[in-house]
């Protein structure tokens, strides 16, 4: 693959990344200035130093549905040795392990968030671990300082649950003169977490566990091409794979002139943020989330997709027609869209869906908002709802390591890792899809299950549903595929209700698939 072509796939990994400065500066010593590594460039401040060899271990209790769970916190590294079986780095985690239960029955999950180049704290503090952060009011940010408190919606009664850094986020970090090169990219970065879970599954002796994938954005991409890597390289065959915020192909994020696909992908999202902000007609505003974002889908994959697919032999009668419908359905104005061409983005709508009232959408969670200093700009200042979760997820996370955890270290854990350039082994479109349908194809009892955000526009779910409809065509596979909609953002569970949701429906999910079941033939 050429340079070039690596570069402008490397471009589209921003619009699922996380672009999270490097915190948890304060209090910690001064380090020496960062080192060349071979084959690489200067490592940036907050990377440089060796992770840890070390193990904290440290007893807990949490209230979970009105009852008390004892476990046992782990917090670690596993050493991730390659083809010449030399330490090449080690992978920082936080298990989780309920006391008292059989290791060889009890299930394990993996988690991780995306970017590339994301730390798991987003899982880690939002989700399902026993302590999340306390947010205000339907997940909205709060007032400094922030806090931790019991999750009531854990998974530590149903699943033991170990979060991983990927390497260069977090702890996680390259050996000593090693360049972190080969690992800033789709394969080296599988390559790893395959090595990580392996090791992860002998050192605890938990080879007996029905095994679980949890990954965030691209995390989910990485999912898909773990559970190939562990299948085929480890010999693990997994249970199930949850895929939050999901998507398996750039394809449906690279709106172009040549990709009708990425356009059509993007309005069923835009109705539900517009529904939330009560931009919709009166008529589309009187009825349920669910059934407009219906009404959506057939109007962009049917009049809409067709429109597209037409190109410039579209009549000036079908392009205004069509421009009218979309105009009902995004709240945004009928010359807007036909100025557009017809092809708004995700970028312009959050930008023009509020701009009488000087404000701009967030990207992770259209229901954010905040004022714009151009309010005849093209482009927002900064995203909200990135903003609104940075600062608590961040302190809290550095407090609850070293008080709680035990965890004391001089090293800085950058939430957003330096991983760029990202290479990708394949052409323009990066796409998982065929590695998934394979997994699931060789391995008859694994079953995924996809979470959606109607109100996430870094990875909309129209994406996620044309990704999974294209899977594969024998039902054998994509019955065994299943979904949950969500009334929050990219990181749904950072609203209560959505949060709870999201919950039953995995317990479930695990409950159905940890138990030894009898394939159809």
């Amino acid at each position: 693959m050429r340079l070039d072509r690596r570069l402008h796939i490397a471009a589209l990994t921003a619009l699922v990344a996380l672009p999270l400065a490097a915190q948890g500066r304060g209090g910690q010593a001064q380090q020496p200035a960062p080192a060349p590594v071979a084959g690489g460039a200067p490592a940036r401040e907050e990377y440089f130093g060796a992770a840890e060899e070390r193990v904290s271990v440290t007893q807990h209790s949490v209230r979970v549905d009105g009852r008390e769970v004892k476990y046992t916190a782990t917090v670690g590294t596993i050493p991730i040795r390659l083809d010449n079986n030399t330490v090449q780095a080690r992978m920082f985690f936080v298990a989780y392990t309920k006391d008292g239960e059989d290791a060889k029955s009890r299930p394990v999950s993996f988690l991780y968030n995306g970017g590339p180049g994301s730390a798991s704290v987003w899982l880690h503090m939002g989700s399902f671990a026993p302590k999340h952060v306390r947010m205000a009011d339907e997940g909205f940010q709060p007032a400094p300082p922030f806090r931790l408190q019991d999750n009531d919606n854990s998974l530590i009664e149903t699943t033991d649950m170990v979060f991983v850094d990927a390497i260069s986020t977090g702890f996680s970090r390259t050996a000593p003169g090693v360049s972190p090169a080969p690992f800033h990219g789709q394969d080296g970065d599988i390559r790893a977490f395959g090595e990580f879970i392996n090791g992860w599954l002998g050192q605890f002796n938990r080879w007996s566990s029905p095994k679980y994938l949890m990954g965030e954005s691209y995390g989910t991409i990485r999912s898909a091409g773990l559970a190939a890597e562990l299948q085929t390289r480890h010999g693990v065959d997994l249970n199930g794979i949850v895929l939050i915020s999901s998507l398996l192909t750039y394809q449906t994020l690279s709106p172009s002139l040549s990709n009708d696909v990425a356009w059509a992908a993007n309005i069923e999202t835009f109705t539900a943020d517009a529904w939330y902000h009560k931009k919709l007609p009166p008529d589309l505003q009187s009825k349920t989330l669910k059934q407009v974002v219906d009404e959506s889908r057939t109007f962009a994959w049917g009049e809409y997709s067709a429109a597209l697919t037409k190109g410039n032999t579209l009549t000036a009668t079908e392009r205004q027609a069509v421009a009218a419908k979309l105009a009902r359905l995004s709240g945004l104005t009928t010359q807007f869209i036909l100025a557009a061409n017809l092809r708004v983005s995700a970028e312009r709508f959050r930008k023009e869906l509020l701009r009488d009232q000087r404000l701009v959408l967030g990207r992770l969670d259209g229901r954010y908002t905040s004022l714009d200093v151009d309010a005849a700009g093209e482009r927002q200042e900064f995203d909200p709802s990135n903003q609104a979760l940075q600062g608590p997820y961040t302190a809290t996370f550095q407090d609850y390591l070293r008080n709680e955890l035990k965890w004391e270290t001089e090293l800085r854990y950058p939430t957003s890792g330096n991983v760029r350039p990202w290479v990708y082994d394949q052409n323009k479109y990066m796409d998982m899809t065929d590695a998934l349908r394979g997994t699931m194809t060789r391995n008859p009892y694994l079953k995924v299950f996809v979470a959606i955000g109607y109100y996430d526009m870094a990875t909309v779910m129209g994406g996620a549903e044309h990704n999974f409809t294209h899977l594969a065509y024998d039902k054998q596979v994509t019955d065994r595929v299943s979904y949950g909609y969500y009334e929050g953002g990219h990181m749904m569970y950072t609203r209560p209700s959505a949060h709870r949701a999201l919950k039953s429906d995995i317990v479930k999910f695990v409950n159905e698939t940890r138990a030894p079941r009898t394939a159809t033939p």
